[in-house]
């Protein structure tokens, strides 16, 4: 019988000792720690940092023209007999860059286009070619304002159906109205993020009557209705609240106390820029410190008169006119500025009756720089003409110049005329 080999304990503990160590190592390298890289106090930051984003400022330029208008020589010089159509555009050509590079392009439509049978007619009652519409539009203009002492010149239907030809054509616009939930609605546009809401009114309808029950049809000047009103654009917390008043007395080149009280009235309740027409010349214009309740202040700005962009008229002041330039920039904290305010004077030049192109809006530093370059376009008697015109308009409205809003003292164009 063999002998059994002693049972080496020393042996065994050594062989499981080893095993132990292989599964320990092992198992350290299966667990690979989340937090590799960072200790915790740095994952914490890392997880909680959010990026702060400085918001920039936003800047805009609105160009504004005064009254469009269309007396029977205006279409008569757009008709072309060839082809029985209307084309105004030649009004328009040495002016049209002034207002399509504008972000928002505003104009007061002193005509109506009745269309259907009705003839086309001038001064008193006036129904314009729609041509007139599509030309304004392809020159630029976005926003036109409707109420004025024409509105109702062909009746309440010419009034419908103006309305309707602007809408075909893609204008917005604001003043007259086909219904009491239109006029109750504010006409509110975002321009490259600054909202701004249009407001328009007139003083009258030169005695054509409203018909009863579509009262809703036209703004007309009264405190009450404009403070409503008001107060409904403030509710849609715009930017830019911007009224265009039809007011004041043709051919005065000077506002009358009722334009100066109403103004002051619409800023008191909100209006930051005011445009004026009507009085068919220009009338001076000036930027404002408005206080506000709370004790802080803001800029206004009203221009009593943009006087005729487009007409027939032969008076002294009637065919000088300008394209009022505003730079308005908002910044982040909401508040704006209106940076500066200035102009490019422009004359409405009648060639005469037998001219192809009789009537064109003229660029009056433009043509005057041509004449003294040597430009042999411009006439020895055209240049004196630009001359007295260009005279005509500084008188009243000053030389273009740019207001500074971070100066603390405001320069007032033309303030000595007020």
């Amino acid at each position: 019988m063999r002998n059994k080999k002693p049972f080496n304990i020393k042996k065994y503990f050594y062989i499981l000792l080893l095993i132990f160590f292989i599964i320990l190592v092992a198992s350290n390298f299966t667990k690979i720690p989340s937090n590799i890289g960072f200790s915790k106090k740095e994952e914490s930051q890392t997880s909680t940092k959010e990026e702060v984003v400085v918001q920039p400022d936003i800047t805009i330029n609105m160009a504004v023209i005064g009254d469009i208008m269309c007396h029977g020589p205006n279409y008569q010089d757009a008709y072309d007999s060839s082809t029985g159509t209307y084309d105004f555009t030649h009004f328009f050509t040495e002016i049209k860059s002034y207002i399509s590079d504008a972000d928002i392009a505003i104009g007061n439509l002193e005509t109506t286009f009745a269309g259907g049978t009705k003839a086309y007619s001038g001064y008193p009652t006036f129904n314009s070619p729609p041509e007139l519409a599509e030309a304004v539009k392809e020159m630029g203009i976005d926003v036109l304002t409707t109420s004025n002492n024409h509105s109702m010149d062909t009746g309440y239907n010419g009034l419908i159906n103006t309305i309707d030809k602007l809408d075909e054509i893609g204008f917005d616009h604001t003043g007259t109205f086909k219904s009491q939930e239109e006029k109750d609605t504010i006409l509110l546009k975002d321009v490259n993020g600054i909202k701004i809401a249009f407001l328009s009114y007139t003083y009258g309808t030169n005695g054509i009557p409203i018909p009863n029950g579509k009262e809703y049809c036209i703004n007309l000047i009264d405190k009450d209705l404009i403070k409503e009103h008001l107060e409904k654009a403030k509710e849609l917390n715009p930017d830019v609240i911007c009224v265009s008043m039809h007011w004041g007395i043709e051919y005065k080149i000077k506002p009358n106390s009722d334009q100066k009280d109403l103004a002051d009235f619409l800023f008191e309740n909100g209006a930051d820029i005011i445009l004026g027409s009507h009085p068919h010349v220009l009338e001076p214009m000036e930027k404002r410190t408005i206080e506000l309740e709370d004790g802080t202040t803001k800029d206004g700005f009203v221009i009593y008169s943009l006087g005729n962009f487009c007409s027939a008229q032969k008076d002294k002041y009637t065919k000088d006119s300008i394209i009022l330039n505003l730079q308005l920039t908002k910044h982040p904290d909401g508040t704006i500025n209106i940076n500066s305010y200035d102009y490019t004077p422009i004359y409405m030049q009648d060639n005469g009756a037998g001219a192809k192109d009789r009537y064109q809006i003229i660029d009056l530093t433009k043509r005057i720089k041509d004449y003294e370059d040597g430009n042999s376009d411009v006439s020895k008697t055209w240049y004196n003409t630009y001359i007295n015109e260009l005279k005509n308009i500084t008188s009243i409205m000053g030389e273009p110049e740019t207001t500074d809003s971070n100066n603390t003292e405001d320069k007032k164009v033309s303030s000595i005329f007020l």
